[in-house]
C-alpha cells in the first residue's frame, strides 16, 4: 500500500492490508478447507482487538474452527525463529513510505519484557532473565528499533532476545536490519540498559553517533572524601560539558563526552530545587544543552509504541517461542498500519511542506475495533456460550 486517492478508511481495508502482509512477507497460506488464510487472519485480528486469546476468539466467532485447529495450522506454517524474524521485519518494512528510505534519521532502541511463568519448550535460552516484574524474573524479551521523523513513527525492526545475549549483539542485529530496510542512521538514542563499555566501543568502531543516559556509578562519599566515578556529574548544580572514561571488568576502556543539563523542578511533583540530567554522547555535535535534552526526550516515543503493542498483543500461554514471536510481530504490524493510514490519509499538509498529524481522527483502539467488527461480519458472532458440565 504505497499511495491513495481517497481520504477515508474502512475496516475491511485494514483487514485486507494485514492479510496481504501475512501472505506476501510472512508467506502464510491456506491450511486445509477450514483454516484458510482469510479465516486465520480474521481470528487473529479479532483476538488482537479484544486483547484476548485464540481460544476466546474461536469460542465467540460462530463459523470459526476450533482453537486447536487454528494453533495446529499456525504451528505447521511457522518457520524457525530466525527465519520468522526475517519475515516479520520484511512485513514491518512494507508500510514504510518512500520518503523515509534513504533519509538520515534518529532511531531509538529498547527492550520490552513480557512476563512468563512457565518452562522453556526446547532450550533454556528461550527464556530471558531480568529484574523481578509482575511476580517473576523470567520473560520473553524482544528488542525493537523505532524511528520518529516528521510524524513518521514507525517500528523499523524487531528481534527476539535470548538468555545470554549481550546488549552489543542485540544492538548490532537491530541496526543491521534497520539499515537493510534502506534507512540511514543519523543518531541512536539508547536506554540506560545499553550503558556498557562493550556497546560504546562497538558504536564507536561502527562510526555510529549515539546519545544515552550516563548511569550513576562510583563510591559514595565517606569521611569527607570526594565523589568518584560518574557520581560527580550528578552532583553538579549548573549545566555544563565534560568528558568521562569508562572501565569494565576486563580493563577495557571507552571515552565519551558528557552533557549535564540542570533544570528547576518549579513545583513539579511537589518538589523544589534542581533537577539534573546527565547524558553520554559521541559522534554528534550538540549546539546547545536544550538540544540534548529535547533530542533525548524523543526516545520516549518507543515507550508509547510498547503501550500500543500491548493493546494489540494476543494473549497466550503457549511455550512455543515462534508463535509468541508471531503474535508480537503482528501487533507491531497493526501499529505500523495505523501510522501509515494517519500519514497518508488523515495528515494535514501545508504549502510549505509541513505535515501535521491529527491523531484524534483515528485512535488505535478504533482501528482495532474495525477489524473486530469485520471479523464478526465474516465469521459470525455467537450469541450463546455453551458450558460443558462434568458428572
Amino acid at each position: 500500500m504505497r499511495s491513495r486517492k481517497n481520504d477515508s478508511v474502512q475496516g475491511h481495508e485494514v483487514y485486507r492490508h494485514v492479510e496481504d502482509v501475512l501472505r506476501q512477507h510472512l508467506k502464510l497460506k491456506d491450511h486445509g478447507p477450514k483454516c484458510r488464510l482469510s479465516v486465520l487472519v480474521a481470528i487473529l485480528c479479532y483476538a488482537a482487538a479484544r486483547i484476548g486469546s485464540i481460544f476466546d476468539a474461536c469460542r465467540r466467532l460462530r463459523d470459526a474452527p476450533c482453537d486447536q485447529a487454528v494453533r495446529d495450522a499456525l504451528f505447521a506454517m511457522l518457520p524457525q525463529p530466525a527465519e520468522l524474524t526475517r519475515r516479520l521485519n520484511s512485513g514491518l518494512a512494507a508500510d514504510l513510505p518512500d520518503a523515509v528510505l534513504g533519509r538520515r534519521v534518529n532511531v531509538a532502541v529498547d527492550l520490552t519484557l513480557i512476563p512468563y511463568h512457565g518452562q522453556p519448550l526446547h532450550d533454556e535460552k528461550e527464556v530471558y532473565r531480568g529484574q523481578p516484574k509482575h511476580g517473576t524474573s523470567h520473560f520473553h524479551a524482544y528488542a525493537t528499533c523505532y524511528m520518529a521523523w516528521k510524524g513518521r513513527r514507525f517500528t523499523l525492526a524487531m528481534v527476539p532476545v535470548w538468555k545470554g545475549d549481550s546488549m552489543k549483539d542485540v544492538l548490532q542485529r537491530l541496526l543491521q536490519r534497520a539499515r537493510a530496510v534502506g534507512v540511514k542512521i543519523k543518531l541512536v538514542l539508547l536506554d540506560r540498559g545499553f550503558y556498557s563499555v562493550e556497546v560504546i566501543r562497538y558504536l564507536q568502531a561502527a562510526r555510529t553517533p549515539f546519545l544515552m543516559p550516563l548511569v550513576r556509578r562510583g563510591r559514595k562519599p565517606k569521611n569527607g572524601d570526594p565523589l568518584s566515578g560518574s557520581r560527580q556529574f550528578h552532583a553538579w548544580k549548573q549545566s555544563g560539558w565534560s568528558q568521562y572514561t569508562l572501565t569494565d571488568k576486563k580493563k577495557r576502556t571507552a571515552t565519551v563526552r558528557v552533557a549535564v543539563a540542570c533544570r528547576n523542578y518549579r513545583g513539579k511533583w511537589n518538589r523544589h530545587g534542581r533537577q539534573t540530567f546527565v547524558y553520554a554522547y559521541w559522534g554528534c555535535h550538540p549546539g546547545s544543552m536544550q538540544w540534548v535534552y529535547q533530542t533525548y526526550r524523543r526516545r520516549f516515543g518507543i515507550e508509547s509504541s510498547y503501550r500500543q503493542l500491548n493493546q494489540a498483543r494476543i494473549r497466550t500461554c503457549t511455550r512455543n517461542p515462534a508463535l509468541r514471536l508471531l503474535l508480537v510481530g503482528m501487533a507491531l504490524i497493526l501499529r505500523n498500519a495505523w501510522v501509515w493510514f494517519h500519514l497518508l490519509v488523515f495528515a494535514e499538509r501545508h504549502r510549505n511542506g509541513q505535515i501535521i498529524l491529527c491523531l484524534e481522527k483515528l485512535r488505535f483502539r478504533t482501528l482495532l475495533l474495525w477489524t473486530q467488527r469485520y471479523a464478526e461480519a465474516l465469521l459470525g458472532c455467537s450469541e450463546t456460550i455453551s458450558l460443558e458440565l462434568q458428572t
